[in-house]
């Protein structure tokens, strides 16, 4: 059962939405203060949790700062809750790291299905996903290894969020293709949802600074993303 940590300072927000939870075989503990959410995440295997939910108003901290907080030591999926319009607070949480986002009021069942979408793009691949996986990608200063999720830059190790891998290895697969925005946000999202292409134009920001000073995405004005990278014979 994947264990969920949600840290929001509603006290009537937590008890029913575990209760729900439970329906989809989804744990949910509830921190009201981020730096008990912060001790709780502490530890081997971010304390046990595959997954955070983030509220941005808190108090100690908003959730921007505790996005950034989290980011520093951990690649765990984060989900922010913004307020209803507030494309700001979505823009600004994307830039910081979050995989996926949230306005509040929500229904239950849509924060579920973004949990099960992030989670599964965090699970490895196993001895039947290999024909998924489709084997290590390389590129001229790059490679990208789906079954381990991980990608070196040059020969360092990089650490991506699970929406960070997953763009870039779907730029990979479509190496020389041009990806518009609308492509890219219908394959990572997994279902159905307001189509958000700022934050395709965020993730492709962060995957840049983070593979620098390798030039691997370029592009195409008016037309989308491509993976610039010569692929490396196998």
């Amino acid at each position: 059962m994947h264990r969920i940590l949600l840290i929001d300072d509603d006290e009537q927000l937590g008890p029913p939405l575990a209760t729900y939870f439970q329906r989809y075989e989804l744990k949910l503990v509830q921190a009201l203060r981020p730096s008990e959410g912060l001790a709780l995440l502490e530890g081997p295997g971010q304390g046990g949790f595959d997954a955070a939910i983030l509220d941005v108003m808190l108090p100690e901290m908003d959730g921007f700062e505790l996005c950034r907080s989290i980011r520093r030591t951990s690649d765990i999926p984060l989900i922010m809750l913004t307020a209803r319009g507030e494309v700001m607070d979505r823009v600004v949480g994307l830039e910081l790291g979050a995989d996926d986002y949230l306005p509040k009021p929500f229904e239950p069942r849509e924060l579920v299905a973004r949990l099960q979408t992030v989670l599964r793009r965090m699970k490895p691949a196993g001895p039947g996903d290999a024909q998924e996986a489709q084997g290590v990608l390389e590129f001229e200063g790059l490679r990208i290894d789906p079954a381990r999720r991980s990608v070196q830059c040059l020969g360092r190790e990089v650490e991506l969020t699970g929406t960070e891998f997953d763009l870039l290895h779907l730029l990979a697969q479509s190496a020389g293709r041009v990806l518009s925005r609308d492509d890219i946000l219908n394959q990572l999202r997994g279902h159905e949802a307001e189509l958000y292409t700022r934050a395709v134009d965020i993730v492709v920001s962060r995957l840049r600074k983070k593979l620098e000073p390798l030039d691997a995405i370029k592009t195409l004005r008016n037309a989308g993303y491509t993976l610039a990278l010569r692929r490396l014979p196998t």
